[in-house]
């Protein structure tokens, strides 16, 4: 299913690409770091449901997404989504978890680039949470490195529960300097490691993106901030992210 997966990508990138930026600016830095070929995480913030949209417009190559399956019983996203890059994942049963970290491997080992928000939900809040340590046990397995990457302006052009977005505003990615699993060979095994590993990609996240860090899951309110609600991007990227996070624990 994964290399079936994405096979409109490229018509849907030289449509996608020119629409965005006739509605929105773009200002990105830092695309060099995206490698040119070999696997690649990109973990990028998240806080409006066009942050599924605007990255993958701006890349060079084609990235990879886990999506739940319940996609693909409705007729307005059963072919559309796979094509897009969409590699659906049934989230029923205890074994979801393992699926979607081996679908995500998969993904890698073709030498693909594979999205994950490390947050495991969009941020209503606007703050970044803490991120769950399932981006790093997958770095870890297949030696792919995790790029992070900072969105602004996302939330301005579609706050929370906004029917549809602002045009002819700014969108700034920041894509930082990969972080290498090869830098943490020697403590493979190390139950702290993949906690370590997390934490320098979330401050490099906020350093990119401009917000400020809440240590605290966006599954659970942190003090004083609003928490979030069930709400569903139109690419399910968030569901992948909450699945690996169960396998991180």
């Amino acid at each position: 299913m994964t290399r079936e997966a994405g096979q409109l990508w490229w018509v849907a990138k030289h449509l996608l690409a020119p629409t965005s930026k006739f509605f929105w600016r773009f200002e990105v830095n830092g695309i060099e770091n995206v490698p040119q070929t070999g696997p690649a995480i990109m973990a990028p913030n998240h806080v409006s449901v066009l942050d599924s949209f605007f990255l993958p417009a701006v890349l060079p190559r084609r990235i990879t997404y886990v999506g739940k399956a319940e996609y693909m019983d409705d007729w307005k996203t059963k072919y559309l989504f796979p094509a897009l890059g969409m590699v659906p994942i049934d989230r029923s049963g205890g074994s979801a978890a393992q699926r979607a970290l081996d679908t995500a491997a998969s993904i890698l080992e073709q030498g693909e680039l594979f999205g994950i928000y490390p947050e495991g939900t969009r941020s209503r809040s606007g703050y970044l949470h803490k991120g769950h340590t399932g981006v790093a046990r997958l770095s870890m397995r297949t030696g792919a490195p995790i790029v992070p990457v900072g969105l602004r302006g996302t939330r301005e052009i579609q706050p929370p529960d906004a029917p549809t977005p602002k045009p002819f505003m700014t969108v700034e990615i920041n894509i930082g300097t990969p972080i290498d699993p090869a830098r943490f060979r020697a403590r493979d095994g190390d139950p702290l490691l993949y906690r370590e590993i997390t934490d320098e990609l979330m401050f490099e996240i906020s350093r990119l993106s401009g917000q400020q860090y809440v240590h605290e899951y966006a599954s659970k309110p942190a003090e004083g901030t609003p928490g979030p609600v069930s709400d569903e991007p139109l690419v399910e990227v968030r569901s992948s992210s909450e699945v690996l996070a169960t396998a991180a624990g």
